[in-house]
């Protein structure tokens, strides 16, 4: 398969994060990596595919579209007095690129067993991390970068670490010297926090609700602990190059449980958000 960078423009993101109550319906057409939001009756239930999406007590529900979704994703809603609406989201295909990436820790790239048991297992905890549920919409305000550079990494490129093949790159790497401050993108709860892990290094992940998670990787600094609260803004962390990593920079992934979704198309705030329905059916 080839890969190459996504040129069409991005599909607005059809969004009720400005908005209270009122119904947001379904956009026709997403994107693969593409974080969905809309709304309906109160007391519904919402299915993509066989998954259960959270709704809220305002009726607000999000959930993620995968890397590598197929053509179309089916939405069922089942209201409470019964009545069934079936949905049919057309999926944009993306095109991703190739990201070769040296001077990787060798130890990094091919495991030896030992290690390769101790990665699993951290890996683990972070999975289990991400399984958070919460009740809350601390992704109502939208979303801002953590820090301001050159993006060196995007999300669902072709990894080739040391000449090796690799899973693809899920998140944005935003290239900063070790030590730059990095910011909550939203507020949150930490859910995670570890100063040396073996492929991620320094690891924190915020949970913004929903299923809804932050992950920040190759830290030199943590200044929070599992159960802060911190605020859209606040710094948190600051930028480094440990775990896997050839050099500093800010590596931001983003998921909805173990969907993991392309931060570039994260809706940058709230004020911005005003799209309606009839946009996002262009």
């Amino acid at each position: 398969m080839r890969y190459r960078a996504l040129r069409r423009p991005a599909l607005p993101l059809l969004c009720l994060f400005c908005l209270p109550a009122t119904a947001a319906p379904l956009p026709v057409r997403v994107q693969q990596g593409q974080l969905v939001a809309a709304s309906t009756e109160p007391g519904s239930t919402v299915k993509i595919g066989e998954r259960e999406a959270r709704v809220d007590a305002d009726g607000r529900y999000v959930f993620g579209i995968e890397r590598d979704a197929p053509a179309s994703v089916a939405v069922t809603i089942r209201h409470r007095n019964g009545k069934t609406e079936q949905h049919t989201l057309q999926v944009v295909q993306r095109e991703y690129k190739i990201e070769r990436v040296d001077g990787l820790p060798p130890h990094t790239v091919t495991p030896d067993p030992e290690m390769a048991k101790r990665i699993a297992e951290e890996q683990a905890r972070v999975a289990k991390a991400r399984e958070r549920d919460d009740d809350r919409n601390d992704y109502l305000a939208g979303f801002r970068r953590p820090a301001e550079g050159r993006i060196s990494g995007v999300y669902g490129s072709q990894r080739i670490d040391n000449g090796v093949p690799k899973a693809p790159h899920y998140g944005l790497d935003i290239a900063v010297p070790t030590g730059t401050p990095v910011k909550a993108p939203a507020d949150g709860i930490i859910s995670f926090a570890a100063p040396d892990l073996i492929l991620t290094g320094g690891t924190v992940l915020i949970d913004h609700g929903h299923g809804l998670t932050s992950s920040f990787l190759h830290l030199s600094r943590i200044d929070v602990k599992v159960g802060d609260r911190v605020n859209q803004g606040q710094v948190f962390a600051a930028a480094g190059a440990t775990g896997r990593a050839s050099g500093p920079h800010v590596h931001w992934g983003f998921n909805w449980f173990d969907v993991r979704l392309d931060p570039a198309l994260l809706p940058e705030r709230s004020g911005a958000l005003a799209k309606s329905s009839a946009a996002a059916k262009k």
